[in-house]
């Protein structure tokens, strides 16, 4: 896992392995169809990721919810194919742990509820804490100090004690372990960093592919920024060459420029991006990956002003918004900067990738 697919290819082909490109517009298309189809069922639906969301069961009889969650799974797995699990819990934090068990011990129907174990003691004694959501292994670490190894030994903390030494956030997870319902959608932050990067598809020696590229990364990391209505502070660009390649020696660099006030204007990062490209450029390289992270990252309505420098105005904040709104409705690049260029010579390889079969009219499958 994670290691470059030509140092096992010889392998893989002797197992007979399928090997597949990635289509991230499949996916996407996948992801939205499940989170519609969940969607239907529930008062409320908050998606938290590509792959996973909360429902909001709230006003459901108890005793219906179990019927009711089999019910979800199984005409989402009709509707696209896609087998999920579910775990049923009064808080955020006990679903997690439920679905987790779901998946582990593969419990018929795909659901579990939480509340129907015959002991819930035992159920939080066999979760280490370092698989509670929200943990960590750093987190992990500082709790076995305290000989806290378990879900259960988390949960008969003393909050107060807890919320001194760490912060808030661990006192209303004890809390979400004994059932009390602490985490709303305001409690989900915003990333503090986002990072766009990706391997070239083949090795780049010119400045100027490295510009194109970088502001594709940029263009994205915007659209990821004002998503979670958020600007940013501060861009990192960082450039390398082939890790693995021994006929060359490695080299890496990268830069930050800042931003006198923090933006989330795509023609700025694409800028700054490009002014970083012009700072850590060495010529005769050839280049495997570039990359973009923005950091000091803020709410868009509560950053630090300058008497001499303008924020993003009306006009820069209702061009993005129309951008991302064309780009969200009609398909991505749709629109796009000149500077992402038109050819794209240097993009991923993709030759293994599986056909759109949801996303493009050319090739839905077709039935004699």
């Amino acid at each position: 896992m994670g290691a470059p697919y030509f140092k096992h290819k010889k392998q893989l082909e002797a197992m007979k392995a399928i090997i597949v490109s990635s289509n991230y517009a499949l996916y996407g298309d996948m992801s939205a169809r499940v989170m519609h189809t969940m969607g239907q069922y529930a008062p409320d639906i908050e998606v938290y990721s590509i792959d996973e969301a909360w429902l909001d069961m709230t006003g459901i009889r108890l005793d219906e919810l179990d019927a009711l969650g089999r019910e979800i799974v199984m005409r989402t797995y009709k509707n696209t194919g896609i087998p999920v699990s579910m775990g049923i819990a009064p808080t955020k934090t006990l679903a997690k742990i439920a679905n987790r068990i779901c998946k582990k011990y593969d419990i018929p129907g795909r659901v579990f509820n939480i509340s129907s174990a015959d002991s819930l003691d035992a159920v939080l004694a066999g979760i280490a804490v370092a698989d509670i959501w929200g943990i960590g292994r750093r987190l992990a670490e500082k709790l076995s100090k305290q000989h806290i190894y378990t879900a259960l030994q988390l949960r008969n903390a003393d909050p107060e004690d807890m919320r001194s030494r760490y912060s808030v956030v661990m006192q209303r997870l004890i809390l979400e372990l004994r059932g009390v319902a602490c985490l709303g959608k305001e409690d989900i932050k915003p990333k503090q960093q986002i990072i766009a990067s990706r391997s070239f598809g083949e090795r780049v020696i010119s400045k100027h592919g490295l510009v194109e590229a970088v502001a594709l990364h940029a263009t994205r990391a915007g659209e990821k920024l004002r998503a979670q209505h958020s600007v940013c502070g501060a861009l990192q660009v960082s450039i390398r060459n082939g890790q693995h390649d021994t006929r060359e020696p490695y080299f890496s660099n990268s830069c930050i420029v800042r931003f006198p006030i923090p933006t989330a204007d795509t023609r700025q990062l694409i800028t700054a991006a490009s002014n970083g490209i012009d700072r850590i450029f060495k010529p005769g390289v050839r280049y495997a990956k570039v990359g973009v992270m923005l950091f000091d990252i803020t709410p868009a309505t509560q950053h630090q002003q300058s008497l001499f420098d303008i924020p993003d105005n009306t006009t820069s904040s209702r061009l993005m918004t129309t951008v991302d709104r064309i780009n969200h409705q009609f398909g991505k690049h749709t629109l796009f900067f000149a500077a992402e260029g038109t050819h794209k010579t240097w993009s991923m390889q993709r030759n293994r990738m599986t056909q759109a079969f949801t996303t493009k009219w050319t090739e839905i499958p077709l039935v004699h």
